[in-house]
């Protein structure tokens, strides 16, 4: 296999290492200290990588996005995530699930989200269903040519600048191998739909700016022609968003363990103890190896799983290994930052302290380290299976 990238990515990356530094780095510390984002700065963060050509680089040509490869998608990923979710959500990424939007939708909701004239959330996670998305319990019910939706959801990304909600809501249930399942089915809901409302969640210690919101629906009448994909098929809409999706949080958790090398490394090189560098010191050294080493392969398995998507080889498995991976590096990498740079490490004048708080949250969200090993070992034991 050739490792090689070619010159395009190689350009790729050194542009978006460049918007990074110069548009978003700058406004880390504000940001996290006043848990928030501007609506001004959000907006010029939005203008920037529209004329820069780096919004919604997920998205197919044929509806206006950057049409890249899964390679490449990680690649930039890996970049914007050398900062804080807070700044970098607004270089948008819409989610991939609006492809299934048809007929009126597309200029509704598909398109508006390209050109950035709109935001949507993902609304899946609900109080009593995180790891288990099949024990929803938001119901819609047919009426006439609407849906009623009634229900709650909780820790929704990104909810608070979202003008519409990407929401799945059980509607028929049905028995599958003695047990019973929810036929679930997603919808388009206007963030200004009577019966729908929404409100911060509680505060979270990671990516301090980057809210998660609460979401209830009190008789939320949603025309049928908002459904997206076909009723009861939510599951097959999402499943495609939602494997895609582990690889590039393993994206963004390699960029995030590099940047925590990158800060260890000058440290131990620019701290004297005892008369020198404190990096000369094997206690501190072989801390760096480890790290280096470790980033080196989460990277490689990553980018690896990432071309294996582009070939339509991936498997479930082999997202969940990249996740898992990915994510555990980046906890060991933040911790080991933290220890390099002793007391420090914990000071919010500096970089260390955000990225220990923020490498937290990437072992839980997308699906956590045990979903990730499940998934994982149910792969490989289920040819042995009789």
């Amino acid at each position: 296999m050739n490792f090689q990238l070619t010159q395009e990515q190689n350009m790729l990356v050194a542009s978006v290492r460049s918007f990074v530094e110069k548009e978003l780095l700058p406004y880390e510390d504000e940001v996290d200290l006043a848990d928030a984002v501007s609506p001004e700065l959000a907006a010029q963060i939005r203008d920037k990588a529209l004329t820069a050509g780096f919004y919604a680089f997920n998205m197919p040509e044929e509806v206006g996005g950057g049409g890249l490869d899964y390679l490449s998608q990680a690649l930039i990923e890996r970049e914007l995530a050398k900062c804080s979710w807070a700044l970098h959500v607004f270089v948008a990424r819409p989610s991939k699930i609006l492809m299934a939007c048809r007929d009126q939708q597309i200029d509704d909701y598909l398109l508006p989200c390209v050109r950035g004239e709109k935001v949507d959330c993902f609304a899946l996670t609900e109080p009593g269903a995180g790891s288990d998305a099949n024990a929803i319990t938001t119901r819609a019910v047919r009426d006439g040519n609407d849906f009623v939706i009634n229900g709650s959801k909780h820790f929704i990304s990104h909810a608070g600048h979202a003008d519409f909600a990407i929401v799945f809501a059980v509607t028929d249930t049905y028995e599958h191998n003695g047990r019973k399942r929810n036929a679930v089915t997603s919808f388009l809901v206007d963030r200004d739909t009577p019966g729908m409302s929404i409100r911060r969640g509680p505060r979270c210690v990671s990516n301090r700016g980057y809210h998660t919101s609460e979401i209830f629906f009190d008789d939320c009448r949603v025309p049928a022609s908002k459904v997206l994909g076909e009723v009861g098929k939510g599951w097959e809409v999402a499943n495609a968003w939602l494997t895609a999706g582990r690889v590039m949080v393993a994206a963004n958790c390699v960029g995030q363990a590099q940047r925590a090398l990158d800060v260890a490394l000058q440290w131990a090189a620019d701290r004297k103890q005892f008369g020198q560098a404190i990096g000369n010191y094997q206690g501190i050294s072989f801390k760096l190896a480890d790290m280096a080493t470790e980033i080196r392969a989460a990277e490689l398995l990553t980018l690896n799983t990432a071309w294996n998507m582009d070939q339509g080889t991936m498997t479930d498995g082999e997202a969940g290994m990249a996740k898992l991976f990915a994510s555990e590096v980046l906890g060991r990498a933040a911790d080991d930052a933290v220890q390099i740079f002793g007391g420090m490490g914990l000071m919010e004048e500096g970089p260390v302290a955000r990225i220990w708080r923020n490498a937290r949250i990437e072992r839980i969200w997308e699906g956590t380290s045990e979903i990730q090993r499940h998934i994982i070992s149910r792969e490989l034991l289920r040819p042995l299976s009789r």
